[in-house]
């Protein structure tokens, strides 16, 4: 019989029997159930949320949520400043999104391989550069190119934080950790227009790359400060990195980004070969990673469903998102005769409540679970989806924002729950690769609703010309387009349900 030695923390203490020291049951029952000193110790640590980590990262999904909407109001102002088109000047916005819908799994990759806490810190300093010489450009064609460069560093601000808080925050507390990312991201996004409008009127539109100046240094000293170097895959040179996958990849999502946001939406015959040209790079990307001994994506990833689902689900609510933002200003503008200044000013509700919504909902996500916070989300959208899809005009105002509302704060809560569902789970050695393609589904749901969902809503107001549309036919457009909404989201709640009986079963699939 082979004998187990116990540590030395769960040995009780040899008295002899006639000892007159005697062990009471309580004494006895706390020796048996205490923890070792490191594991106390570990416990202790687990009950803090990092708050010098979670500030780092919240102000890395400030700045490129940021650096997205503070550019779109300045459009009309880089036309008058360097003489050029719409189509012209929409590149300062088109290379920003490609640059970092392009970029985001390889470089949440290379983070998993050699070292998030160097890489982050490199995005931060690209970042930060890049707002800077975007501000002392001359030429239409550099500022493209700082642009560009701007969103290679968002690319790596926005795909690691999340693999950050896989890594340093208790599952316990993930969902309110990504509550809190998200309601950075919102901030970025709600306060990018009425900010970027100040600062071009008072300062130029320069100003509005130079904000980025500041918040870029700090957020590098937080970074510097607070974020643990963690422990890489063992011997990164003989893992190695998919080079040809990671080239493959960035073709076929440019391609496919152009495909979706040239022409503003009416698709033309370089729209279809582009999009042609995509299919054969995405044929060619699955072959390449399937015949390679170090894959950029390993492909039976895609057998968890847990994983696929939470990709499609992120892709189809964040196409319906886009469609609040293509719709809402020509409902409000035209169909309800609103001035410009309040559409502005009804637009931002939507935002406004995501962000208070962010870090209740991540409370909620930790509470009960991501699994249920999941469905309540996508239901909420869909309460709010349908509720659009039959409103009647007359209700004015008010019953736009309040379905608006519940939609922005589901989605909130959506965001917060499928996060943590697959961030709480991600091996350590793949958390980099795994927020990337969450962040890389989010982005082409949004590039795909700014074209099908704009498509829709022109298909469905049976014009192109808005501005003699009758306003009643703006109602109708809309309301169609979110009856298209309405079906995305029940598609989602599906995959959620699909996903979950999978996961009781233990079946894998690849949706």
């Amino acid at each position: 019989m082979q004998m187990v030695r116990l540590p030395l923390f769960q040995r009780k203490p040899y008295l002899p029997p006639d000892s007159k020291f005697r062990v009471t049951k309580k004494a006895e029952q706390e020796m048996s159930t205490s923890k070792p000193p490191h594991t106390a110790l570990q416990s202790a640590a687990e009950e803090k949320l990092p708050k010098g980590v979670m500030a780092s990262l919240a102000l890395s999904m400030l700045l490129p949520s940021l650096g997205t909407s503070i550019a779109n109001v300045a459009l009309p102002t880089f036309a008058e400043a360097f003489s050029a088109s719409f189509q012209q000047v929409q590149w300062v916005v088109l290379a920003y999104l490609l640059a970092t819908t392009t970029l985001i799994v390889g470089v949440g990759r290379l983070g998993d391989l050699f070292g998030r806490r160097q890489l982050f810190m490199f995005g931060v300093v690209i970042f930060t550069a890049a707002s800077f010489f975007a501000s002392l450009c001359s030429r239409l064609d550099l500022l493209i190119a700082a642009r560009a460069l701007q969103g290679t560093g968002a690319a790596i601000l926005m795909a690691l934080p999340m693999a950050f808080v896989g890594a340093v925050v208790p599952k316990s507390r993930t969902g309110g950790a990504m509550g809190m990312l998200g309601t950075m991201s919102a901030v970025g996004t709600a306060l990018g227009p009425s900010l970027g409008g100040l600062l071009i009127a008072k300062l130029g539109w320069q100003s509005i790359f130079l904000v980025n100046v500041p918040l870029g240094v700090l957020a590098l000293v937080l970074a510097r400060r607070y974020l643990p170097a963690e422990q890489t895959v063992p011997n990164p040179a003989k893992t190695g990195f998919d080079k040809w996958g990671m080239l493959l990849l960035a073709l076929t999502l440019a391609t496919y980004s152009l495909a979706m946001t040239m022409g503003r939406g009416n698709f033309g015959q370089l729209n279809i070969l582009l999009l042609l040209a995509a299919g054969m790079g995405l044929g060619m990307f699955i072959w390449a990673e399937r015949n390679t001994a170090s894959p950029l994506i390993r492909l039976s990833m895609f057998r968890d469903p847990v994983l696929s689902a939470s990709l499609l689900m992120s892709a189809l609510v964040s196409t319906v998102m886009m469609a609040t933002l293509i719709v809402g200003p020509f409902y409000l503008g035209l169909s309800l005769q609103l001035n410009t200044g309040i559409v502005g000013a009804v637009m931002s509700t939507g935002p406004i409540a995501a962000a208070l919504t962010g870090v209740p909902a991540g409370r909620i996500v930790d509470r009960f679970g991501a699994q249920r916070a999941t469905t309540v989300g996508l239901f909420g959208m869909f309460v709010g989806c349908f509720a659009l899809s039959m409103l009647p005009q007359s209700w004015g105002v008010a019953g736009y924002v309040i379905p608006i509302v519940v939609i922005t704060s589901s989605y909130a809560l959506f965001q917060s729950a499928n996060n943590t569902a697959v961030m709480v789970d991600a091996q350590p050695e793949t958390r980099g690769l795994t927020s990337g393609m969450l962040n890389l589904s989010r982005n082409l749901g949004l590039i795909t609703g700014a074209s099908v969902m704009g498509a829709v809503f022109a298909m469905a107001s049976g014009t192109v010309n808005f501005g003699n549309a009758d306003t009643a036919v703006i109602a109708s457009g809309m309301r169609t387009t979110f009856t298209v909404a309405t079906v995305l989201v029940l598609g989602a709640l599906v995959a959620a349900a699909v996903s979950r009986a999978l996961a009781r079963s233990g079946r894998r699939t690849c949706f």
